[in-house]
């Protein structure tokens, strides 16, 4: 077994439930409930529920992957995800560093949940 695999893979599924209890409250209730018009608000609605979706999907792959290591491609598909939560993270922080905020860094932190996944699962990966 994958220690690294495993840790990452729980991590992401903690990230998982994260997102979907904390980005509800946060950020879907008050976003249904704007004046935004119907179109945008519903893909943005079908974006978040995309994600949610992702995030978990990603942990149970990873527990998977943790659990059957030593599997042809484990370490391809780990990169892979690993890859994807750098983008996630490069995402928030791209979007976060480019608006005039005071502490800029602490207004999104998504990012702070999805480095160390990508971390875990790269050292995993290797």
């Amino acid at each position: 077994m994958n220690s690294w695999l495993l840790a990452a893979g729980i991590a992401a599924l903690g990230v998982g439930a994260v997102h979907i209890v904390g980005g509800h409250r946060d950020v879907v209730r008050p976003l249904l409930s704007s004046g935004l018009a119907d179109e945008p608000k519903r893909v943005l609605h079908a974006v978040w529920h995309m994600v949610s979706v992702d995030l978990v999907l990603s942990g149970l792959a990873l527990l998977h992957l943790a659990l059957t290591d030593g599997t042809a491609g484990t370490g391809l598909v780990a990169w892979f995800v690993a890859a994807h939560f750098i983008a996630y993270a490069a995402a928030f922080l791209a979007v976060t560093l480019s608006v005039d905020w005071p502490r800029p860094l602490l207004r999104l932190p998504q990012w702070i949940l999805l480095l160390p996944v990508a971390a875990l699962t790269a050292a995993g990966a290797v």
